[in-house]
């Protein structure tokens, strides 16, 4: 069947009310309507329904469109049934029918009413399906989210590996594989497994101009700096993706109990909470859907302004369809992602117990996800290449990386030696056992290798050893080396590479990132009023002379970052101190609190300072429930394992709690009850006096001093027993 260009465009004036057709669609109907196999790869927001709803509208025949979502086959059977004067136009086949309705389906298209069948491939296997199909004219088979097929795909779906053996038992038909990410070796996966090798193959751009990336480090205050980021963007409608169930409701509540209008989704939620939480969504009842990856796909909302990422995802195709939801309108996108190598380390354990195929890939997807977060290219060109695709600025003007860029080394001896060393052991390794052998590591698999009594083995001990993933990463970038994926991710020497051995040129590389815990949170541009330097000054000032005045350390007084937030909100009472990190009723009543709400209140006048409003992060009611919870069961002397385990946490979770009720809320408690049962007093006392002595209450230079005679939990329970005396 084949119509020309004035013939299709008619058709889609007449069917869709448009003028033109997007990018290659016209080319891709054209190709399935002339009954050739056709794969489309094609951004989110790149119009891929369009490329199967338009010829299924024209071809004899029903098409059968093989999704996993039933929301998604809902919305375009909705949609699809708008445009037609026809009912059953569009139908879909999937658990939520009862019989009378998969009864109305097949009459429909018995009778030649319906062009368009959304099935799910649970649904396209079951025998009475099969039979019933078998006797229908096909015009048809899309499948959607293509790369459910392949085990190297973001979203693995082992239903969709039987889709071809079915296809063959209901009757050949032309195929269209649709998807919105896929690398070069997801592509080849789904055509080899649908059987359709040789089909005419369409790719767009993955480049999308409006989205800003952005990687943060993710520390202790995420909650407020998500917080204070939508504060900043009041009204406009967001998507916030986290790994686990828990996290999702947990982080909607801190939401909810802040003013934001918020809600979660999660597919453990049930059917009827979840389409209400979407139209609310998609009807802007609420702002802000904080969701796992259950949320988003094929939810066709054009305005959404930022997606972030509370966690790092387990791979990069599943962080570029989850941030193509934003800006689909061309407008506004903000893609905020929030790294901890702590996040990665969970990621790896969870992986665990499974075939060990399966852990390799899952491994490999995330080493790129961490190259992503840590490196400091432009994070456009470093999506682009994992995709396949080259970007050919050197600055998109448009992510984080972009607009603040680090200083930049010339590496060109550091990539002679990386080259070399790949070459040497025959190209047959990954990335992390270059960099062992490069810096000279003789690791088990070195010496099980004989690789130690190389000549290049440890050719680049002298230098920077935190320059080896950017020089390897961005030599990939730059075509001198490639990475065979399906092979376990083994470093290969290209061409280019190996002439750049015989005459090097310049090769400007900037360092990776180091992502730290402790890192204070930044503020967004346009965000709260930064901190106040000579205000600082004036605070530390004052501590120093309440610090020698009650013979104590600096941060018993306040800690540095309760002086930093003074610095930055400026509270001039007491009441507006309490919101204060570190700052509790305890505080407030000390003999010093004053002087320093009096000394901001001066300098605030005598400067003319207009202050920003108060952010204060509430928590939710659950967690102040288990903070009293706490403070009950101490009051009552009940043993801290105990409290644990009736709190259904683990004891390093308790102690964060303590923490957070000593540390960052000013409170005291007493748990000499406990320490008397576990450490000796002596101990105790030494370690006290430890910490009175030092100018900072800095865990990690404590677990050095007694490190290698008491567990970290027993230095923790100590600081905490030490601030709680004598800060509170």
């Amino acid at each position: 069947m084949t119509y020309d260009k004035g013939e299709l465009l008619d058709a889609l004036k007449r069917y869709f009310g448009f003028d033109s057709f997007k990018g290659d669609q016209g080319a891709i109907i054209q190709n399935l309507l002339e009954g050739r196999d056709t794969f489309v790869l094609m951004p989110t927001g790149g119009g891929k329904s369009l490329c199967y709803q338009l010829p299924s509208l024209l071809m004899d025949g029903v098409a059968i469109v093989i999704s996993p979502l039933i929301a998604l086959m809902k919305n375009q059977v909705d949609f699809i049934s708008n445009l037609s004067e026809h009912e059953g136009t569009a139908h879909f086949l999937n658990s939520s029918l009862n019989k009378t309705a998969i009864d109305q389906v097949k009459k429909d298209i018995r009778e030649g009413r319906t062009k368009l069948l959304y099935v799910a491939p649970e649904s396209l296997t079951k025998e009475d399906n099969v039979e019933f199909l078998k006797t229908v004219k096909i015009s048809f088979y899309a499948i959607d989210e293509a790369h459910c097929i392949s085990e190297w795909g973001h979203d693995f779906r082992p239903e969709y590996r039987r889709i071809r053996p079915i296809i063959n038992e209901i009757g050949v038909a032309p195929v269209i594989a649709l998807t919105a990410t896929a690398t070069d070796k997801v592509r080849t996966d789904i055509k080899k497994s649908l059987g359709i090798v040789d089909a005419t193959e369409f790719k767009s751009s993955f480049n999308r101009p409006n989205l800003y990336y952005e990687v943060r480090p993710k520390t202790k205050d995420i909650d407020k700096d998500i917080v204070r980021f939508i504060k900043q963007h009041p009204g406009k409608s967001g998507i916030i993706y986290c790994l686990s169930r828990k996290k999702v409701e947990d982080l909607a509540d801190v939401l909810c109990a802040n003013d934001i209008k918020a809600a979660a989704y999660h597919a453990g939620l049930d059917s009827g909470t979840r389409s209400q939480t979407q139209d609310d969504f998609l009807m802007e009842r609420i702002d802000v859907i904080v969701a796992t990856i259950a949320f988003g796909m094929g939810i066709d909302k054009p305005d959404v302004r930022f997606v972030i990422h509370y966690d790092i995802p387990k791979s990069l195709e599943g962080y570029y369809q989850e941030t193509g939801r934003a800006g689909r309108d061309g407008g506004e996108g903000i893609c905020l992602a929030f790294y901890s190598y702590k996040d990665l380390q969970k990621l790896e354990k969870f992986m665990e117990g499974k075939p060990v195929a399966e852990q390799d890939i899952g491994r490999q997807l995330l080493q790129e996800t961490a190259a992503y977060a840590e490196t400091s290219v432009c994070r456009r060109k470093m999506l682009l290449h994992y995709f396949g695709e080259q970007y050919e600025k050197d600055n998109c003007g448009n992510c984080d990386n972009c607009l603040h860029p680090g200083k930049k080394i010339d590496a060109k001896n550091q990539l002679v030696i990386a080259l070399k060393a790949i070459l040497a052991i025959k190209e047959n390794f990954r990335t992390d056992y270059v960099i062992d052998f490069i810096t000279g590591r003789d690791t088990n698999e070195i010496v099980a290798h004989k690789h130690q009594n190389l000549e290049e083995f440890g050719s680049g001990e002298d230098e920077n050893e935190k320059i080896w993933n950017p020089v390897i990463r961005q030599a990939l970038i730059a075509g001198y080396l490639f990475k065979e994926v399906e092979n376990y991710g083994l470093l290969k020497v290209t061409a280019a590479g190996k002439k750049f051995i015989k005459n090097p040129t310049t090769f400007m590389v900037v360092e990776d990132h180091e992502f730290s815990e402790d890192e204070e949170p930044a503020v967004p541009e346009g965000g709260a009023s930064a901190l106040d330097p000579t205000l600082s000054a004036m605070l530390h000032d004052l501590r120093k002379k309440w610090s020698r005045k009650l013979e104590r350390p600096p941060y018993v007084i306040f800690q540095d970052v309760s002086l930093e937030q003074m610095a930055t909100e400026y509270p001039v009472s007491l009441e507006e101190l309490k919101n204060i990190q570190g700052v509790g009723d305890g505080k407030t009543r000390q003999p010093y609190a004053k002087e320093f709400v009096d000394l901001i209140k001066r300098y605030c006048e005598e400067n003319e300072i207009e202050r920003q409003s108060d952010l204060r992060i509430r928590t939710k009611a659950k967690d102040s429930m288990r903070k009293l919870k706490i403070l009950q069961n101490i009051d009552r002397r009940i043993a801290l394992d105990d409290i644990a385990n009736a709190l259904g946490i683990d004891f390093e979770e308790l102690l964060d709690e303590l923490e957070g009720i000593v540390l960052y809320s000013g409170n005291k408690i007493n748990i000499d009850y406990f320490l008397d049962d576990i450490m000796d007093p002596d101990d105790v006392s030494d370690m006290c006096d430890y910490f009175a002595e030092q100018e900072t209450d800095d865990l990690e230079a404590a677990f050095e001093e007694f490190g290698s005679d008491f567990s970290e939990d027993e230095i923790r329970l100590v600081r905490i027993k030490f601030i709680s005396d004598m800060a509170n």
